[in-house]
């Protein structure tokens, strides 16, 4: 089909029959589409929109372009997606609790995009792990383990490979389509049988308000659903850091405590990953009150770190991950306290702020190719509400030179508001179904 009647009919606000949708998007995966038709579609799109039943195919299309794996393991294969935010390593634990629960966990995931952090580069924070492994080992380490969290192969929805680096370009990536798409056409190129989304919403989130991000879930539990797979969305609070730390090793460093049995160590992170074990198990059929008691049991008998070590080991990483996590994880040379010259309450925190404090760092990328520092970060970040005397911390900056930890330390202060008592917002909004 042409390529110019799909664009010009999205252009004029027009349906352009999903079929139109299908074959431009196979156009992308094997090169008959052009960049300049590319980013026409991706403008036009982003100006008009698409309709649920044209979003769907353009989802299913991404998703068949390539591989789309199938599986055979006797229990339900279940994901979890968030939409990023910071101090978000909810992956990190939650994979190896819901496969210590008994089902299957391929989550595919990304590394980091702006101020947030990306799970692949947390994982990769840890010595020798490697997560661009081969189908073939994906499912060897699934079928051994129950969870293995890795990047996704080239043979993965390539059209979408191909319309995202062309969005990049063209100011078109916050498309509540194009966002969707995009994001389902890969999970559910893993084969799923159910996901749970976790869609961020406020100062640390892509989604700065509730519309905003009340419209991306519902987009993508509509169409997941038109692809055939079940799924329920929570908007949860990014208003603060999930966790008190921001970076890849140091993020490791609190999952490690968590996974070690210590949930006081991040308190909501561990609420916000049983809630969504809760959800994912319950797509399964688990009746609620099962699934949260399975979820905190595995934290707390050690089944959930067993499995994160074996998927660690499986990775290339250490094998004794679980009985010395310090000693393998990288450390900055230089810890730079910051702290308050006022007493008050910590009444605000920017998010974003803070994460792009720690690109500054080098923990992240200002741009595509930049190496990361695993080492750097914030950690001690105290949660919206706590009351600070002078002189108590509001974070402590792990750097490479006193130079980038002085700028951190002056961008911290500028992102922590102090002030009277604030009401501490509730961590789950909403949920989507």
């Amino acid at each position: 089909m042409d390529a110019r009647a799909t664009i010009a009919a999205i252009r004029q606000g027009r349906a352009p029959g999903t079929d139109r949708i299908t074959a431009f998007a196979n156009g992308l995966a094997d090169g008959s589409v052009s960049d300049a038709q590319a980013g026409a579609f991706a403008m036009a799109v982003c100006l008009q929109g698409l309709d649920e039943a044209h979003r769907v195919a353009l989802t299913t299309a991404m998703r068949d372009s390539g591989d789309v794996l199938r599986w055979d393991v006797g229990t339900p294969v279940l994901d979890k997606h968030s939409t990023g935010g910071v101090g978000d390593c909810v992956s990190l634990i939650l994979a190896p609790m819901l496969a210590a629960c008994g089902v299957a966990v391929p989550m595919i995931s990304g590394r980091g995009l702006g101020h947030t952090g990306g799970t692949l580069d947390k994982l990769e924070a840890i010595p020798g792990v490697a997560t661009d492994v081969s189908e073939a080992r994906l499912r060897a380490i699934v079928a051994d383990v129950g969870c293995a969290i890795v990047g996704a192969t080239g043979r993965i929805a390539p059209a979408d490979r191909r319309l995202y680096a062309v969005r990049d370009v063209t100011a078109t990536v916050d498309s509540v389509d194009l966002i969707t798409a995009s994001i389902l056409s890969k999970k559910l190129a893993a084969g799923l049988d159910a996901l749970v989304l976790d869609v961020k919403v406020g100062s640390g989130a892509f989604m700065k308000s509730r519309e905003a991000a009340t419209a991306l879930a519902r987009a993508l539990v509509d169409t997941a659903k038109g692809a055939g797979c079940p799924t329920v969305a929570v908007l949860s609070d990014m208003n603060q850091p999930l966790a008190p730390a921001l970076g890849n090793a140091v993020e490791v460093a609190v999952c490690m405590e968590v996974l070690s049995g210590q949930s006081d160590a991040a308190p909501r992170l561990v609420a916000l990953a049983v809630e969504l074990g809760c959800i994912a198990l319950g797509l399964a059929g688990w009746p609620e009150a099962k699934a949260r008691a399975a979820l905190v049991r595995t934290l707390a008998d050690g089944s959930a770190l067993n499995r994160f070590a074996r998927m660690i080991a499986a990775l290339g990483g250490p094998p004794d991950m679980h009985l010395d996590w310090r000693t393998h994880l990288p450390q900055a040379p230089v810890m730079l306290p910051v702290v308050a010259s006022t007493a008050g309450h910590i009444a605000a925190i920017d998010g974003e702020a803070l994460g792009l404090a720690v690109v500054g760092l080098g923990g992240g990328r200002a741009r595509e190719g930049d190496r990361i520092d695993p080492a750097v970060g914030l950690t001690a970040i105290p949660e919206l509400g706590t009351p600070v005397a002078v002189g108590d911390p509001l974070a402590i900056v792990h750097a490479r030179t006193p130079q980038a930890a002085e700028a951190a330390r002056t961008a911290v202060l500028a992102a922590i508001t102090l002030g009277g008592p604030v009401p501490v917002p509730a961590l789950i909004i909403d949920r989507i179904t």
